[in-house]
């Protein structure tokens, strides 16, 4: 009955596909009901004079409108700094940002009083670029580093330099649920507030303080999420104030549902940035020194912002080993929504620079980028620490690497390649190998820990509350599959229950990919805890005095829905049988498990540590082809190789493989955000904004999972796979370069990333203007 390593279906799959799966505005209506949107600043920067709001209690059906002077206790907050409004008071940081919450009998009133609302303010000029932030030196935090070794000297005697920009854009998450919260007033002033949420301990904190009343005041319930990625770690306060606001000061329940509209245009996504970066290299293009200054754009507030540059910084070798580097980084102030977390979590900034000065040494020297990756990769044994100071141990990239190029026919290719793009006046192609060592676990010490309750019932079920939301990525079945095993049960017999505060409490967030480790782990404390219980009864219910066999716990076991004495397996007693008489017995059948993850620690102020439990690594080859006279994109074949450990549940796995990959390929190609110079977002629907579509995918897509059991640390030795897949999406950007190189002068091309039609087109037209643009240049 062993159900860890079987791809089980999602926990909510049937329920998606007919609909049953409910999500906050699936949700009746409570009897008085209040719905509830917000009015937002008509100016990305400036001066708030006075908000008019009686012109909205005119409109028939709107019951309430407040201001920041309405909220009863703070009105600043933030995860890391307290700095962000709930709703603007004297300064407006950007537009759209919530300035008054009005709360109506039905939505059209809503939306008729939201209208009618005044806002008196100035307005001022925004910084919107992140070069005029760095410029005028408007930063948000202090300055992080990471440094080993002497970076001056051994640039300056490298054999060869070479030194750029990169610039990476941001990225919406473009999750299917908008924003969304229900909250209702309790008895005693207590507020429940149901949010979409990847952190219910973070809204139950904000809307404490919101609300001036304390913690244990406030219940947080997450039952689903129609998908995250990030986008609701930090994003969900706001909408939970607001309905917890109205809530408070009505006593009436109120729900807030973001349009799709209002979401794109409000809330944070991923991080923009802009590197400076000089490298030193020798004939062979191994790499001797490496400076990044990495300045991200952290929008209008901090949010998650230095977390987020401490992993870019923690990232930024990748998977290759660099013995004299200097990487620092700054949070720029823009007058945006303040950006967040999303997959990757500045992750894939950190290894797209890499990536892309690894092409660059390439096509200096004319060589195959692979040979040159070989040359830099990670060692077995020696060139295996990290800047940080942390051992890189069971390292499988160069098995990986190996493997993978064989598999693709990488060599192969890439003569075809060159004979393609040597003959072809219409298209040009480009291939490229890249990989990815990624860190698993928080970064912040303290939240690498979980908690889980377990309650077994008489009849043998079992009901689960973990920390853990579930967003669409699977944890509540992974989670269901390591308690079925504990027991030795069907997992129909084992249900995960919404996420609570109440029964779960300090709770970290659904992130860093850590949540099944965390939470699954806690899970399983729990369920031995009832299982030394049981069997200490269950020795002494199934002992034989008479034929010598006294009680002995250690050989009670579970098997197959059974309890059994292993020294006579023929006699054996249902499950839900020793639950029952064990009840009667008085023997208690709940019990909570904790994990903290073990040997997890860094140092800021050295930038040395062990921040990570393990590294979860892969590989993606990518061919893509380029029209020459339009710049459009085609992605005709990828190969993905992932080492993910013990997969828990391989369909689940290989889904978030595929879907990873899939969204950072948007990231990397057509996933644009676009701002007017007031600070507005052009791209803020799916008309403008331009995720993989199905005819984006790759024609040949082969995913291969690379089989160890190394990992024995982590839950059932399994890895994490959440985050990974999507950084090796930068392949499809790696490749559009390659194929650039064969169109000009090597020292010409200045891709950017995304690499959209326009930004390729761009590309062409540059290298074609080139002096020598008659000549092709080519990593041979």
């Amino acid at each position: 009955m062993k159900s860890v390593g079987k791809p089980l279906p999602h926990d909510s799959a049937e329920g998606h596909v007919t609909g049953q799966a409910l999500y906050l505005d699936d949700v009746r209506t409570f009897d008085g009901e209040l719905h509830v949107g917000f009015v937002g600043s008509p100016v990305a920067c400036g001066e708030l004079f006075a908000v008019d709001t009686q012109p909205a209690f005119a409109v028939p059906g709107v019951v309430a409108c407040f201001t920041a002077h309405d909220v009863p206790g703070h009105n600043i907050f933030g995860l890391i700094t307290a700095d962000e409004p709930f709703l603007a008071d004297e300064q407006l940081l950007y537009l759209g940002q919530p300035v008054a919450v009005v709360a109506a009998e039905s939505r059209e009133a809503l939306e008729l009083g939201r209208q009618a609302v005044r806002i008196e303010c100035r307005a001022a000029k925004p910084i919107l670029e992140l070069e005029e932030a760095i410029s005028k030196e408007r930063f948000l935090g202090a300055r992080l580093r990471i440094a080993r070794g002497d970076v001056d000297k051994k640039l300056a005697s490298a054999e060869h330099q070479l030194s750029g920009t990169f610039s990476s854009g941001g990225q919406e998450q473009f999750y299917l649920e908008s924003q969304a919260s229900i909250a209702y007033p309790g008895e005693q002033g207590q507020i429940v507030v149901h949010s979409s949420t990847q952190n219910p301990t973070e809204i139950q904190a904000v809307v404490a303080e919101v609300l001036g009343v304390g913690q244990h005041e406030v219940v947080c319930i997450c039952k689903r999420m129609g998908g995250a990625f990030g986008g609701k770690e930090t994003q969900a306060a706001i909408p939970a104030m607001m309905a917890a606001l109205v809530a408070q000061k009505t006593g009436r329940p109120a729900r807030v549902i973001y349009n799709k509209d209002d979401d794109m245009r409000v809330t944070g996504k991923r991080h923009e940035y802009l590197t400076r970066w000089e490298v030193g290299f020798d004939a062979s293009g191994r790499i001797e020194a490496l400076r990044c200054n990495y300045f991200s754009n952290g929008g209008a507030a901090t949010d998650l912002s230095p977390a987020v540059l401490e992993r870019t910084l923690l990232h930024s070798d990748n998977a290759y080993y660099v013995p004299h580097v200097e990487l620092n980084g700054r949070i720029c102030f823009t007058n945006l929504p303040p950006n967040t977390a999303f997959r990757g979590f500045g992750g894939p900034q950190a290894m797209a620079v890499t990536e892309n000065v690894l092409e660059s040494i390439a096509q200096h020297l004319q060589r195959d980028a692979y040979d040159i990756r070989l040359a830099n990769l990670y060692g077995i044994g020696e060139r295996n620490v990290t800047p940080y100071g942390q051992v890189f141990d069971k390292n499988h990239l160069p098995e990986i690497y190996a493997s993978l190029a064989a598999q693709s026919q990488y060599q192969q290719r890439r003569q075809e390649i060159a004979q393609f793009n040597a003959n072809s006046k219409l298209q040009l192609r480009g291939l490229a190998l890249t990989g990815i060592k990624f860190g698993i676990s928080f970064t912040t010490k303290f939240l690498n820990q979980g908690n889980a309750l377990v309650n077994v019932y008489t009849d043998g079920t079992i009901q689960v509350s973990t920390g853990a939301t579930e967003m669409g990525q699977g944890v509540n079945i992974k989670i269901r599959q390591l308690v079925a095993d504990e027991f030795a049960i069907n997992t129909s017999r084992v249900v995960l229950m919404p996420t609570s505060t109440e029964k779960n409490n300090n709770t970290s967030p659904t992130a860093a990919s850590a949540s099944t480790d965390l939470n699954g782990a806690a899970a399983v404390e729990a369920c031995q805890k009832i299982k030394a219980r049981l069997q200490q009864f269950a020795a002494e219910r199934l002992a034989d005095p008479d034929a010598g066999l006294q009680a002995s716990p250690r050989h009670i076991e579970f098997v197959d829905g059974f309890v059994i004495d292993s020294r006579r397996p023929q006699v054996r007693v249902e499950f839900q049988q020793i639950c029952d008489e064990a009840r009667r017995e008085r023997v208690d059948l709940g019990a909570r498990g904790f994990f903290a993850t073990p040997g997890v620690d860094f140092n800021r102020e050295t930038g040395r540590g062990t921040p990570f439990f393990y590294f979860t690594q892969g590989a993606a080859v990518a061919e893509v082809v380029i029209d020459r006279f339009t710049g459009e994109l085609r992605v005709p074949r990828v190969d993905l190789l992932v080492d993910i450990g013990q997969s828990i549940n391989p369909g689940v796995d290989r889904g978030q493989i595929i879907g990873g990959f899939i969204q950072g390929l948007g990231w990397v190609t057509s996933e644009a955000l676009v701002y007017d110079d007031q600070g507005e977002l052009l791209s803020h629907s799916p008309t403008t904004y331009k995720i993989p579509a199905v005819t984006d995918l790759p024609e040949e897509f082969n995913v291969t999972t690379f089989d160890n059991q190394d990992n024995v640390q982590n839950i059932r030795r399994s890895k994490a796979v959440g985050e990974p897949p999507l950084m090796l999406g930068i392949s499809v950007w790696a490749a559009v370069k390659n194929a650039l190189s064969y169109g000009g002068p090597a020292e010409q091309i200045d891709l950017r990333l995304p690499a959209t039609g326009e930004e390729v087109l761009r590309c062409l037209t540059q290298l074609a203007a080139a002096p020598d643009a008659s000549k092709t240049t080519l990593a041979k």
